[in-house]
């Protein structure tokens, strides 16, 4: 995996190459951290936050991106294949920024469904590994 300082280089670099307009009223611009963030509704260890996108009163719009994350979950992949991933990261925290701006919320509704099937598929596993177990499943 590339270094942190590589990281942020190739993340500015890509968000270089949007068009101007994605970044109205995006006063807080794109920044990158150092630290892993686990999704709140992990179950296993195993749903890492790549990006953010904030909308605060005091500190205003910005996009964050997690090397951390990154690290963790594309750790092995070529470079290329990572510039592919932080490009891919940064236009859905851009559609949730421009979203905003327009006050729609498509993408959070999206968002919400990815994470509910998530739920769905561990709780299936769970289901499965009790029943080959032998445990009883409750309904």
């Amino acid at each position: 995996m590339i270094s942190f300082e590589e990281f942020e280089e190739i993340t500015f670099e890509i968000a270089d190459t949007f068009p101007e307009d994605f970044f109205r009223e995006l006063n807080g611009g794109v920044m990158v951290r150092k630290r892993r963030r686990l999704h709140p509704a992990a179950e296993d260890h195993d749903l890492f936050i790549m990006g953010e996108y904030h909308l605060d009163r005091y500190l205003g719009r910005f996009i964050v991106l997690y090397y951390g994350s990154f690290k963790t979950c594309f750790e092995w992949v070529s470079e290329e294949e990572l510039r592919i991933q932080i490009r891919k990261v940064l236009l859905h925290e851009f559609r949730h920024h421009l979203e905003s701006l327009a006050g729609e919320k498509d993408l959070e509704v999206e968002d919400a469904v990815e994470i509910s099937q998530y739920k769905y598929r561990k709780q299936v596993q769970k289901d499965l590994t009790a029943e080959a177990s032998g445990d009883r499943i409750e309904k």
